[in-house]
């Protein structure tokens, strides 16, 4: 404790706490039993937005970031699958994480994104709990909801079998 590395040594224990926290978090979440904890965040209209509003239908939710390389990667092949899906009850949510709000829409216009997207602020607590209880730990990160509103599957990172997996849920 009064070596010069303590102050470190105690950062990195923590960090490593929360992550293997997270991790085991994320495995409970995807057993299939899991109830996808409801929220509720701002649109691009300044509306209320409920993962709720959605029970009955297959969601897709993606944390992204426009700061966020991989992310943008992956929105053409998003924007495909939204086209081929949107019709068939399955409904994708975009939630902008770590983006000013000025930022967000000018990245939801640069790319025009046209499905359901939703903002969390990053100065609202209540916004950045989103992502905490659904132990994001990195960007981006992405969930299938089941009709009943359990969480089926998640990923993190771009990953291009994502679909694939998808469609087996499907």
């Amino acid at each position: 404790k009064n070596s010069a590395l303590y102050p470190l040594v105690e950062s990195q224990k923590t960090y490593v706490e929360k992550s293997i926290k997270a991790d085991k978090k994320m495995k409970e979440m995807q057993n299939g039993n899991y109830e996808a904890p409801d929220f509720t965040l701002k649109n691009l209209e300044g509306k209320d937005v409920k993962l709720s509003d959605f029970r009955g239908k297959w969601v897709i939710i993606d944390f992204w970031g426009s700061w966020c390389g991989w992310c943008i990667k992956g929105i053409p092949q998003m924007k495909e699958q939204w086209a081929e899906l949107k019709d068939r009850d399955v409904v994708f949510l975009s939630i902008a994480c770590n983006d000013s709000k000025d930022t967000w829409l000018g990245a939801l216009a640069k790319y025009d994104l046209l499905w359901v997207n939703v903002w969390s602020d990053p100065d609202t607590p209540s916004s950045q709990a989103v992502q905490s209880v659904y132990a994001v730990s990195g960007y981006p990160t992405k969930l299938v909801i089941d009709p009943q509103g359990n969480i089926a599957l998640i990923v993190v990172g771009e990953d291009p079998s994502f679909y694939d997996q998808l469609r087996a849920l499907l």
